[in-house]
């Protein structure tokens, strides 16, 4: 369990760093005299949103085997990062 943990923790507190959602709460905790309240909105929201995430990922795991989900993760990276390309996203 403490294995996965800290493997979640260090993956995704890697890939926030510098993305589009930092940003936006850096440029509003600026124009706040506060940050908490930025901090707590963004805390909650970006709590809410992981749990429904976990929570859905947990029941898929249950019913796709983890092979199909590994090729259909792989295909969608590969999709969005071609159209990106494009220009198309």
């Amino acid at each position: 369990m403490w294995k996965m943990f800290i493997g979640a923790f260090i993956t995704i507190f890697l890939a926030e760093l510098g993305d589009k959602t930092q940003i936006a709460i850096f440029t509003m905790s600026a124009k706040e005299k506060s940050f908490l309240p930025v901090f707590l909105g963004a805390s909650i929201a970006m709590t809410l949103s992981t749990l429904i995430v976990a929570l859905i990922g947990s029941a898929a795991g249950h019913v796709i085997p983890e092979k199909v989900t590994r090729y259909v993760a792989g295909a969608v990276f590969i999709i969005f990062g071609a159209l990106m390309l494009w220009g198309k996203v």
